[in-house]
């Protein structure tokens, strides 16, 4: 790796140093090329060379079995590429039980956000004899993950952070031989047991950094440094370490980011070979006829399995739109067809521009979307002309295109709800209902004609994955764009004071799911709104005058005389802007960062809706 124009753009003072500091993290796997840059990036704050991009910061605290170094020092470098800086709190080696369970250490009085805990691997094994019965051997298992989840539980009862935790590498020696399998004994056996029920039992709070998938990714033999342990108590091989670092800082970034909700797939030599328009409907390579063939469909079948996670499909080809449509249509080894597609743009207008149009047909942002080609030029026009898209290159040869979709790490979900795999069927749908607003010109027959059902009901353990989902990823309709965990959602659902609902609409073209919530917050006589945020699926369908009616039922309910508005402008939220004053509240404080408005609650009527609500929040069934 050359590092000489980094080090001039340094010396410069030039803020193209950290553009080119994060490629080169980017592409950097040696321990030593990443410890360099991370030493760079710290010159430059030295320097008082300040990134372009402001960065979010968190407190982060760091514990576990082994040396924190120079581990922490690689997670602050990669935390700082992925947008974030970090404040460090360091635990001592192998004290993190005594810094968990002691409620007057100095990792309570740090107050964490998140906290990252490497528990020994040295506590993961069988401390019995191989010839104990399995019962034993399995209740010890269970003992060690109930620990580790009693500890974990306890840093966030105290904190409410989140809790990122390492599980366990599995040995890479033949100690034991087959034998290894048979006994649950067996370190190999044991910890595999102990890793599978510490993901499977995690609570929402708890996020796991799986080291065993990492060594096994990266050789069971290489991710190991017994001279490292024994000399200062490293956790792995200097490798592993980068990776490892590079997984919990990506794991930190997706606390704080959603992941993408639309691939958009180009066509001729990306989901079959050829090219459609020149050998036609049977001269394509797609099937189990040729290994190319072959290659493609197995791109198909795993591009079909993203929309099981809520991924919408769309189709971005310069292609005549009827020869095109027949491949789906009619060809026997097609795995997608045309009901898996959201947005079907296959003409020969500039791939940037279907894009856009694209997102103004599914009221989605083109930060949303990832666009793939096997042609570099358009990839280079959509980066140029809509530089908000992320664009993955497919290189030459088809039967690697499965692992790049899957090492992009776009589509990464922290949950995944029974709505995610309706998610298409449900942007289906809503085409069908845009075909009858074509026809009926009446807003309020059209209304009337969808027979539209809400159900709002107070926040559910049951819906708190999909709640997380929904606040994490909403921009647009979004009056304070405020993010929230699934254990800040808990907290708040145990928060005597706070108001907080959801609603759900159905019609009769389909289920919307959900698509609205609201969370407020009691103080004294006023019920202050902290959030606000839609759908804009549902725009224009009467829900938001459905959820004030709520908001103020609520409120009086809960004694309260007026309801106080906040509207924190983004660079996407502006949709939402003039929001309040159009459902009847009056602004009270204005400036750049924020307005603020109010309604009297008893000047408040209640607004006739074309939905029928079924039930409502904090009533019995």
């Amino acid at each position: 790796m050359d590092t000489s124009r980094l080090k001039k753009l340094l010396l410069d003072g030039d803020p193209e140093f950290w553009k080119l500091l994060k490629l080169q993290t980017l592409e950097a796997r040696a321990f030593d090329e990443l410890f360099l840059l991370s030493s760079l990036r710290k010159k430059a704050h030295a320097r008082h060379l300040a990134p372009v991009v402001v960065l979010e910061k968190i407190r982060l605290a760091l514990l576990g079995g082994y040396s924190l170094y120079p581990f922490h020092d690689l997670l602050e470098h990669f935390c700082e590429v992925e947008g974030i800086r970090c404040e460090l709190w360091q635990g001592s080696f192998d004290n993190y039980i005594s810094e968990i369970m002691d409620e007057a250490s100095a990792l309570y009085a740090f107050a964490p956000q998140i906290v990252l805990l490497m528990p020994s691997e040295h506590r993961c094994r069988y401390p019995g004899n191989l010839t104990d019965s399995r019962e034993e051997q399995q209740a010890e298992a269970n003992r060690v993950v109930h620990s580790l989840l009693e500890l974990i539980g306890k840093v966030h009862q105290k904190t409410g952070a989140e809790v990122i935790a390492t599980n366990f590498m599995l040995p890479a020696r033949h100690d034991l031989g087959a034998f290894r399998s048979r006994t649950m004994g067996s370190d190999w056996t044991f910890r595999k047991w102990v890793n599978l029920e510490l993901g499977l039992n995690a609570p929402p709070y708890l996020h796991i950094c799986d080291l065993e998938f990492l060594a096994h990714r990266h050789g069971g033999i290489q991710s190991r440094d017994e001279r490292g342990w024994f000399e200062s108590k490293q956790p792995c091989s200097p490798a592993l370490l980068v990776d490892f670092a590079r997984e919990a800082a990506h794991l930190i970034g997706s606390l704080r980011r959603a992941p993408k909700k639309v691939l958009a797939l180009d066509l001729d030599n990306t989901l079959w070979g050829g090219v459609v328009a020149d050998d036609g409907l049977e001269g394509i390579e797609l099937g189990d006829t040729s290994p190319r063939g072959e290659a493609f469909k197995a791109f198909q079948k795993y591009i079909a399995s993203l929309q099981q996670r809520g991924v919408l499909l769309a189709v971005c080809s310069k292609n005549d739109h009827a020869r095109a449509a027949e491949v789906f249509e009619k060809h026997p080894e097609m795995v997608l067809r045309m009901d898996d597609i959201v947005s079907f743009k296959a003409n020969w207008e500039p791939k940037s521009e279907n894009i856009r149009q694209m997102a103004a047909d599914l009221n989605l942002g083109l930060d949303s979307f990832v666009f793939v080609d096997d042609n570099p030029a358009e990839i280079e026009i959509v980066r140029q002309f809509a530089p908000e898209v992320t664009t993955l290159l497919l290189g030459p040869d088809p039967s690697d295109y499965v692992a790049q979709l899957q090492d992009c790490r776009l589509f990464e979900l922290r949950s995944i709800t029974a709505e995610d795999a309706e998610r298409t069927s449900q942007y289906l749908s809503e085409n069908r209902r845009k075909a009858l607003s074509a026809t009926i010109t009446d807003m309020g027959s059209y209304l009337e004609s969808l027979e539209m059902e809400a159900i709002i009901t107070e926040f559910t353990p049951v819906d708190v994955p999909r709640l997380a989902q929904l606040i994490n990823k909403s921009n647009q309709f979004n009056l304070t764009t405020r993010r929230r965990t699934e254990a800040d959602i808990l907290a708040l659902m145990r928060d005597p004071d706070c108001v907080a609902f959801s609603m759900r609409l159905k019609d009769r073209f389909g289920d919307h799911g959900l698509i609205s919530i609201v969370i407020g917050q009691v103080a004294g006589t006023t019920l202050k709104i902290d959030t606000w945020l839609m759908s804009c699926r549902v725009l224009k369908r009467q829900v938001e005058e459905e959820v004030l009616n709520e908001l103020a039922r609520l409120a009086v309910k809960r004694g309260c005389l007026r309801l106080e508005g906040l509207y924190l402008p983004t660079a996407k939220n502006e949709m939402v802007r003039d929001f309040y004053p159009r459902m009847g509240f009056t602004v009270t404080a204005e400036n750049e960062k924020l307005r603020e408005f109010e309604l009297i609650l008893k000047s408040f009527q209640p607004v006739l809706t074309k939905i029928k609500v079924t039930r409502r929040a904090y009533e019995p069934n």
